[in-house]
């Protein structure tokens, strides 16, 4: 019996984003074409003939959203019959925490507009684009326990608080702060700096700052931390 296939692969990105204080946000495209035209979905579409994924979800994101990002981490493959109704479609999906204020983003080829939504107020996705998106999250939040990520997107120096916030605007939930700031020093990846820093009429708080060398010794090493909620 001959076997007859015809199945086309695509990318599909995630990329989330997080500004010092903000709120998690996610990038999504506003679909020109159809099926699902006007419909938000997230940036991607197929791989070309001569191209690694990892090239095709780098264009996907350029030409749809002008967005750059040399970090993409390869998420999970859909690829169930039916989720593109033209035709038969395995995706791969992709995704990645920037800083939204780092990009400067415009929609074009076959997505009218691009925009950052908070994660909390996301309007319906097209195809199974809710699926791959709470895939992503998901994994988001699991990464954190087991890989201290997210320091790139604090400032270089930055009061305690600014990481609390970070960790609890990921993870949804309300941290222990006592145990968290025990926790986090105990791994000897953030140093306090001799600099204060001054918010409204609040008491100054000290700064840290982030040792990449400890940290990326840590992540050798495996490491999970268990972050105790209120």
């Amino acid at each position: 019996m001959g076997l007859s296939q015809d199945i086309k692969v695509a990318v599909d990105a995630v990329v989330f984003g997080y500004e010092s204080k903000g709120n998690l946000s996610v990038l999504l495209i506003k679909r020109g074409v159809d099926p699902y035209k006007n419909s938000w979905a997230l940036p991607g579409g197929l791989v070309l003939e001569n191209e690694s994924l990892e090239a095709a979800v780098k264009r996907e994101l350029k030409e749809e959203t002008g967005v750059k990002i040399d970090y993409l981490e390869q998420l999970y493959t859909f690829g169930k019959p039916k989720r593109d109704p033209r035709n038969r479609v395995v995706s791969v999906s992709y995704f990645a925490l920037v800083k939204p204020n780092h990009f400067k983003i415009k929609a074009d080829t076959d997505a009218d507009e691009a925009q950052w939504f908070p994660v909390s107020k996301l309007p319906k996705l097209a195809f199974d684009h809710k699926t791959i998106f709470n895939t992503a999250e998901k994994r988001l939040k699991g990464k954190l326990l087991y890989q201290p990520i997210g320091f790139d997107l604090l400032n270089a120096e930055f009061p305690f608080s600014d990481l609390e916030h970070l960790y609890a605007t990921i993870l949804g939930r309300d941290i222990d702060r006592r145990n968290f700031r025990k926790k986090i020093k105990s791994f000897g990846f953030v140093e306090e700096t001799n600099k204060m820093h001054q918010e409204g009429s609040g008491r100054p708080a000290k700064l840290f700052k982030f040792n990449k060398k400890k940290y990326d010794a840590l992540v050798d090493d495996g490491f999970h931390f268990d972050i105790k909620f209120v």
